[in-house]
């Protein structure tokens, strides 16, 4: 596997090899092992050297990786689309809160279609942990929006403590949420740790699960049914209902939207994943080595969307629909969308608006590998999850 991926440049593997050893300084000083959940935060968020706070490009043909907003406007549009009745229900005072902005794209597109929907909220923030990336949004806001409309932009440390109506928004995010990784011995349930072998590199280790992890994966057991059998190894995030809680701050009436990639349970734990969903996104290329080139590849795992439903009901909101991505965005206009853009556009960029279509919706692409689910509360989503809704699969 490592042989079919290029090579990274000396500047990048010398990044690498010092988050490296911040990373093998941390499990010396924690007794020779963490939990995989903290190596993988440390990967992804370790500050200045983690993959999300570096500055090496992730989003788009020249990164790791292709996010629906970077192929093109179509898929922010449609979000639009489905989000601007909400927001006129909830009036002037509507804001909206995007969770992790990535390149700016999916702001750019949102804000001006919004402004042609007469739907514009009070503010649109941008919950982004990275400082390199607020730049990079903040200069293409910058550049692309008018100034009436980039004055409605701000910038979010933390989420929003105060009281507050709108939308909160965020597309792949919980798939890169540090999560623990589960294993069973003997029936008992034991936490997947980073140690280090003889020759300082990273290896996998266990150790008895503590009682949350250890509560949460009998939960799913009884979900299912069944137990997981010996061996049977999978990630599971028990913080999930913690995290909802945390990132809507003090939303009080509206509207949460997340799309992501994932599975309904039944589907997450089938027999045939017995080691995961977890993998390493690096110069467009899946991989399953996650120990590879710490700091340099994205590590994620697939949403277990009954989780997710049930962390968001907890939380006080009603389930408003749940289905594939595809379905989502044909029933919130993507014909009428890509329609208008061919009719502005030469033929080139015709043939680039149908193929982004094509990926958004297409089964073999991100049609239904991606899934969307919302949550409302004193607000109704009017026909955004009408086309095919799937939540009896939870």
């Amino acid at each position: 596997m490592q042989a079919e991926l290029p090579l990274p440049d000396a500047d990048a593997q010398a990044h690498s090899r010092r988050l490296s050893d911040f990373i093998r300084t941390e499990i010396a000083g924690a007794g020779g092992a963490i939990p995989f959940s903290r190596f993988m935060e440390l990967a992804l968020y370790a500050p200045g050297l983690g993959y999300y706070s570096a500055g090496s490009s992730k989003f788009g043909e020249a990164g790791d990786f292709v996010t629906a907003p970077e192929l093109g406007p179509l898929f922010a549009s449609c979000v639009a689309e489905a989000v601007a009745p909400v927001l006129q229900q909830l009036g002037p005072e509507a804001e909206f809160v995007e969770i992790g902005g990535g390149s700016g794209a999916f702001a750019e597109v949102m804000l001006k279609r919004l402004l042609a929907l007469d739907a514009l909220p009070a503010r649109y923030a941008i919950l982004e942990p990275s400082a390199d990336l607020r730049e990079r949004q903040r200069e293409r806001l910058g550049r692309s929006l008018i100034p009436p409309v980039f004055d409605l932009v701000e910038w979010l440390d933390q989420p929003p403590a105060q009281d507050w109506n709108g939308v909160l928004f965020a597309n792949e995010v919980i798939d890169a949420l540090p999560t623990p990784r589960f294993t069973l011995r003997d029936g008992e349930v034991f936490e997947e740790g980073v140690a280090l072998d003889g020759e300082g590199r990273f290896v996998r280790t266990e150790r008895p699960a503590d009682a949350l992890l250890a509560a949460a994966v009998r939960h799913v057991e009884r979900y299912l049914d069944a137990p997981f059998p010996d061996g049977y190894r999978s990630e599971l995030l028990p913080q999930l209902p913690y995290w909802i809680q945390a990132v809507m701050g003090g939303l009080r009436s509206g509207a949460m939207l997340f799309v992501d990639y994932g599975y309904p349970r039944r589907e997450y734990y089938l027999p045939q994943r017995s080691d995961g969903t977890l993998r390493a996104f690096y110069r467009q290329r899946v991989h399953n080595d996650v120990f590879l080139w710490p700091g340099l590849q994205d590590l994620t795992a697939s949403v277990d969307f009954t989780a997710l439903a049930e962390a968001g009901t907890n939380a006080g909101f009603d389930l408003a629909g749940y289905c594939t991505q595809a379905s989502f965005l044909l029933g919130n206009g993507l014909q009428q969308r890509l329609e208008e853009v061919e009719e502005r556009a030469q033929e080139t960029a015709k043939q680039r608006f149908r193929n982004e279509a094509k990926q958004l919706t297409l089964p073999s692409e991100m049609g239904e590998r991606f899934q969307a689910m919302g949550f409302a509360r004193d607000v109704e989503f009017g026909a955004a999850f009408l086309m095919n809704d799937l939540s009896w699969r939870l």
